[in-house]
């Protein structure tokens, strides 16, 4: 796992030359964004269990997935579900203090969607409940978090696609 300072200074010195105005400009304003990464990893951390309550209840309940023979049906696996979803929200959090996606491939994406496939857990409903997930958030936390956040669910969602 990196942050956006690391990968940074990592890609300047493996090119051997000095931060550029680019990175200059990037670390600082992911220096200029920390108080507001901090509150929303704060919001999210005190408020996971309602924003996955409530992204179950937005993206799966009452659909095919849920219904007897769903891949939801059993107690279990509705479990299981949430309990990924828990997953998302807290390495999505743990991305965007980092300002970097690369914990979110390192700890869920590499292999997940091969994972999902052979045990038959439709990738169109994960996408969607991230995709809310996003939406329960922005909702909590405000436009300019929420908009931050989602890159990282955007993320997930594509590293799922």
């Amino acid at each position: 796992m990196q942050d956006a300072i690391t990968a940074l200074i990592n890609s300047s010195d493996v090119q051997g030359k000095y931060l550029d105005p680019s990175s200059l400009d990037r670390l600082q304003n992911y220096f200029q964004s920390g108080d507001m990464r901090a509150k929303t990893a704060i919001a999210v951390s005190a408020n996971a269990k309602n924003i996955v309550t409530k992204t179950v209840a937005k993206s799966l309940l009452y659909t095919d997935i849920t219904a007897p023979g769903g891949n939801m049906y059993t107690c279990r696996r509705y479990a299981a579900c949430v309990r990924d979803l828990d997953y998302f929200l807290r390495y999505a959090t743990y991305a965007m203090l980092a300002g970097d996606t690369s914990i979110l491939d390192e700890r869920i994406l590499n292999g997940l969607r091969e994972t999902y496939n052979s045990l038959g857990v439709p990738i169109g409903a994960t996408i969607r409940s991230v995709q809310a997930m996003k939406e329960v958030v922005t909702s909590l936390v405000g436009a300019d978090a929420g908009r931050e956040m989602g890159v990282y669910f955007d993320h997930i969602a594509a590293g799922l696609s």
